[in-house]
């Protein structure tokens, strides 16, 4: 006597219908196998969560505890009840071979699932651990974690339609591969994603955190999140804009990365000065220039050596143009260059230049080209004003104009 045709052969000796026997055997197999899966994963699952969280909680990776947090526990505590499942189900329908092969497939499908779901809580605490790994926390580590994830999808589904048709797994690839232009158009934007990620990884070109301008898409703030598909950037308006990855490799953009490594933040402005105001200084005004304490010792050598040169040369200096002469915007750049060299905001350790740009129909440009040894924009910003303040203000100790374009006033100064 066979257990699963126990109640079956119970019920046609008391009478019943081998028909109604068969059924009600059929549902009390089933009942009872239901029973006893749910009851088998309820303990499982109670008991492997709670070794996990006890191992987690002595362990001192973190590693363990994200597994938990990502339900990897859960999901491993159903392989055993759909293991007992799979095993059973052939003596609960024993009668009914059609339904039995649904079943049976349909449990087939769902291990497929099983499987998926724990690769991909498995590879969400691998993602997560690896974000805190701080080499590969600015890493696009999301990328990589999809892709393998959309592979596994694919070859799940694939497997599950075999299943289901009952063809063959490798005839059943074999008339997909038949299909792959089609597949290569639905999965475009994904493989240029994939294809991109790679590159942006191993060339190094955008991490999370770095501050990118991206005049295409708008976008200019910081990295926040890279992906398959999309790379999220914060702009400094708090807005989101997200940019196919793919982008970074075929368009032109701009990484301030260098900027935030390097030891100081560049200022790069320019001052014009009206060229009606530029002349050589003489021997008074320099002796009045003197009184700026900077550039005192500069002048009195500068001078020293001019007249040195002109005494020597027999130099007529009753023309003020003959011979060499200092100038009021040359002294003007020398100020300028001492006054930044002393500043507390910024970096003697890099360049410092002042310099004069090409003249123009807005007077002749003299720009200042230094680094701000703070990087954070806020007092980035302070200390170039800082400079500009200060440098504008000093512009008619040198007997110098800033040039302005005609307004109001100027009309207005003029008729009077």
């Amino acid at each position: 006597m066979k257990i699963e045709h126990l109640l079956y052969d119970y019920l046609v000796t008391a009478g019943t219908s081998t028909t109604l026997a068969t059924y009600i055997n059929m549902f009390t197999l089933l009942t009872g196998v239901l029973i006893i899966t749910f009851l088998i994963d309820f303990i499982i699952k109670k008991i492997i969560i709670q070794l996990f969280t006890q191992f987690a909680i002595k362990s001192k990776t973190n590693f363990d505890d994200l597994l938990v947090k990502n339900k990897v526990p859960r999901n491993i505590a159903h392989i055993i009840p759909l293991i007992f499942a799979l095993e059973f189900t052939p003596l609960v329908f024993i009668d009914f071979q059609y339904i039995e092969n649904i079943i049976q497939k349909g449990l087939e499908v769902f291990t497929i699932v099983l499987i998926l779901w724990i690769v991909r809580s498995v590879l969400n605490a691998l993602k997560d651990y690896l974000k805190t790994v701080p080499r590969l926390k600015d890493k696009p580590i999301d990328s990589y974690i999809q892709v393998f994830m959309i592979f596994s999808w694919v070859f799940g589904i694939l497997s599950a339609f075999a299943i289901i048709t009952g063809i063959e797994f490798i005839k059943f690839i074999t008339t997909i591969g038949a299909a792959s232009a089609v597949i290569l158009l639905i999965f475009k934007d994904t493989i240029l994603g994939f294809v991109a990620s790679i590159q942006v990884s191993i060339n190094d070109m955008v991490r999370i955190g770095d501050w990118i301008t991206f005049e295409k898409y708008g976008a200019d703030g910081d990295v926040i999140e890279i992906n398959l598909s999309t790379v999220k950037v914060q702009n400094f308006d708090k807005t989101i804009t997200t940019i196919p990855t793919y982008a970074l490799i075929s368009d032109s953009f701009k990484n301030w990365r260098g900027m935030t490594d390097a030891d100081g933040r560049r200022i790069k402005r320019s001052l014009n000065i009206n060229m009606d105001s530029i002349h050589h200084l003489s021997t008074k005004e320099v002796n009045n220039l003197k009184k700026i304490q900077s550039i005192t010792t500069y002048l009195e050598t500068r001078q020293a050596n001019i007249d040195e040169y002109n005494q020597k040369n027999n130099i007529n200096k009753e023309l003020l143009l003959n011979g060499r002469n200092l100038t009021n915007i040359g002294v003007f750049r020398k100020y300028i260059e001492t006054y930044i060299e002393n500043h507390s905001g910024t970096n003697n350790d890099m360049m410092i230049m002042v310099r004069q740009l090409a003249p123009g129909t807005q007077g002749i440009p003299i720009e200042i080209y230094a680094f701000s040894n703070d990087k954070r924009w806020k007092n980035y910003e302070y200390i170039m004003s800082d400079i500009f303040d200060h440098v504008i203000a000093s512009v008619p100790y040198f007997n110098l104009e800033i040039f302005e374009l005609p307004n109001s006033s100027n009309f207005n100064n003029s008729k009077k």
